[in-house]
């Protein structure tokens, strides 16, 4: 049922574009999706409020009290603040507007609505886009346009206000990230200058894993990483606020994004004062988060400014001025904290250039093992590049698997959606993870086969290896992935681990050719610090069937001289069809 309401809104809010230029449309209806939602939210707690008032058993309970008093008492801030909604003056209300939508003049009363929310909210002071008074929409569009998301309702209905503002922001929040993701791809190379894929998003996520503290990304485009991060923690048992948010976004229009992104959702944040450049102007220059996750522009060329001459953040050597990936990767190890993670995304160059000074901050990264997991991404993830990327992993102090890397090429896991555009599904984003999370959680350094892991014997069901009973209830240490432990007498090096989310058993780690390999700091050192993943995990392995090359041979040979009589047949019947028409050669 959402998709199909996200489809037609998007269907219909396309069409009233007309000729208006993707990249100022998506402010203008993503602007009034955002007024829409804090006007719904503002509501269902105003009725909210007055059951409550009228219910002699709560709290709020006014007793003996008239109209007049409820109607003071429900323009009172507090009871809005105290649950985390945005306060909206009467002339800012949805409805207000929506009756005034075919009026000539509602481009200017949506502008004032705005400036009114902001007033009555400082957190949302300067962040709302006042542009809908000079639109370039043709004449009654606009009201059109108000009238369309006037549609985008509370999900369902009934008594259950908490339960309705939730659906109302699981919904709004839905049709916001579904509308960026399509104005993305309707802008091209620009779109991804504020959006990045979900799939990417997710898989970062999930391999960080931010369940907790404070979570941080210095170019944050349309808030995609805290909004995932919040979903991620959300599904696993936690809630809204287990994390804080910090971020910074140089481009204004994007900056505002994000904080509507944000706000739809009721998710605390800091953005910084103002937009501005990470590199010069950085907004949290105290911070040291748990846990940063950023997409940064792939080998930006203009970033350097002579004060950034000798910062404190450059410890592994200056970055070159004509490229700022490893600009990026350091200011992100510095915004860290002792225990803390990073996973970022670049472009694959990052990983074996040697230009200027590149080499040399690879190699004292690597060599402070401060390099965690390597992930090669497949092509066409992107709106923006078709440059090949991938995904780093850092950490300030490596608490476990000291001294080795783990590489992952996933080149080959993506799923085409589309002529142009790729994705890794669910099932390929959790199989990353779990291959992560167990080589993490390794309890010893390596095993060297099978029978040195005592009392595992093979799963009857053939899924894997189970050491029998650990408790009552089950068998354990089931598989589900191929790259847990094979069957099998020589066994490749292996490692054991608990995962702690489970609460049952372990999953056992095995380096698997063509797709993941534990690499020690030793051997990255001898590929010149390479990180690479396609040069540490080989070949994917080919499965033989035992048949004798001969007898392999003949059968193909057989096949292909079908295949060719069955060809010059078609051909001669086509020669005769066109001789019948007049046509001979």
């Amino acid at each position: 049922m959402i998709e199909d309401i996200k489809k037609t809104l998007w269907a219909t809010a396309d069409k009233l574009r007309a000729n208006m230029d993707a990249a100022e449309y998506k402010h203008i209806v993503l602007g009034l999706i955002f007024v829409k939602y804090i006007s719904d939210t503002f509501q269902t707690r105003r009725a909210e409020l007055m059951r409550k008032f009228a219910d002699s058993r709560d709290d709020y309970y006014l007793e003996d009290a008239d109209q007049e008093l409820i109607d003071a008492e429900l323009e009172d801030r507090d009871y809005y603040k105290e649950v985390n909604v945005f306060w909206v003056p009467e002339a800012a209300r949805w409805e207000t507007l929506r009756a005034r939508a075919k009026q000539a003049d509602i481009g200017k009363r949506i502008d004032d609505a705005l400036s009114l929310i902001e007033t009555e909210n400082p957190k949302l002071k300067g962040i709302l886009d006042k542009r809908y008074a000079r639109v370039q929409l043709p004449d009654g569009k606009l009201g059109e346009l108000v009238d369309l998301v006037s549609q985008i309702g509370f999900g369902e209905s009934g008594n259950a206000e908490d339960r309705a503002k939730n659906n109302a922001r699981d919904l709004l929040g839905q049709v916001y990230e579904y509308f960026l993701g399509q104005f993305a791809s309707a802008e091209g190379k620009r779109g991804g200058q504020f959006y990045t894929p979900a799939s990417i998003v997710k898989t970062l996520v999930a391999v960080l894993a931010p369940h907790h503290g404070q979570v941080y990304d210095p170019c944050c485009g349309s808030g995609g990483m805290f909004v995932q991060s919040e979903k991620f923690i959300e599904a696993h048992g936690g809630k809204l606020g287990d994390v804080s948010i910090y971020g910074q976004e140089a481009n204004p229009t994007t900056w505002r994004l994000a904080a509507m992104n944000l706000a739809i959702r009721g998710i605390d944040f800091n953005l910084g004062k103002e937009p501005a450049d990470s590199f010069v102007r950085d907004q949290h220059p105290d911070l040291r988060a748990d846990f940063v996750l950023a997409n940064p522009p792939f080998n930006i060329s203009d970033w350097w400014h002579g004060s950034l001459e000798g910062d404190p953040r450059w410890v592994y050597g200056t970055p070159p001025q004509g490229n700022a990936n490893y600009a990026w990767l350091q200011h992100m190890l510095y915004h860290l904290k002792p225990t803390g993670r990073a996973g970022i995304v670049l472009a694959n160059g990052s990983m074996s250039s040697s230009q200027n000074s590149e080499g040399d901050i690879r190699r004292a990264m690597v060599e402070a093992d401060k390099v965690e997991v390597m992930i090669a991404l497949p092509g066409q993830l992107f709106f923006n590049t078709q440059i090949p990327a991938c995904l780093w992993f850092l950490v300030k102090e490596k608490r476990t698997r000291q001294g080795e890397v783990l590489f992952i090429d996933a080149r080959k896991l993506g799923s085409m959606i589309s002529r142009v555009q790729c994705e890794f599904t669910d099932d390929v984003i959790e199989r990353i993870a779990e291959t992560v999370e167990a080589w993490r959680n390794s309890s010893s350094p390596f095993v060297s086969n099978a029978a040195d892991l005592s009392g595992l014997k093979p799963s009857p069901e053939g899924e894997g290896w189970v050491r029998g009973k650990q408790n009552k209830e089950e068998d354990l240490f089931k598989s589900p992935h191929p790259n847990l432990l094979p069957e099998g007498e020589g066994a490749p090096a292996i490692k054991s681990t608990v995962l702690p989310h489970t609460g049952k058993g372990a999953i056992f780690y095995a380096d698997i050719p063509g797709y993941c390999r534990s690499v020690t700091l030793a051997e990255i050192a001898e590929h010149g610090h390479v990180l690479t993943p396609g040069r540490y995990v080989g070949a994917e392995a080919v499965e033989d069937n035992d048949e004798a090359f001969a007898d392999k041979m003949q059968k193909l040979t057989e096949t292909l001289g079908e295949q060719m009589a069955k060809g010059a047949e078609l051909d001669a019947l086509i020669r005769q069809k066109l001789g019948g028409l007049g046509y001979e050669f």
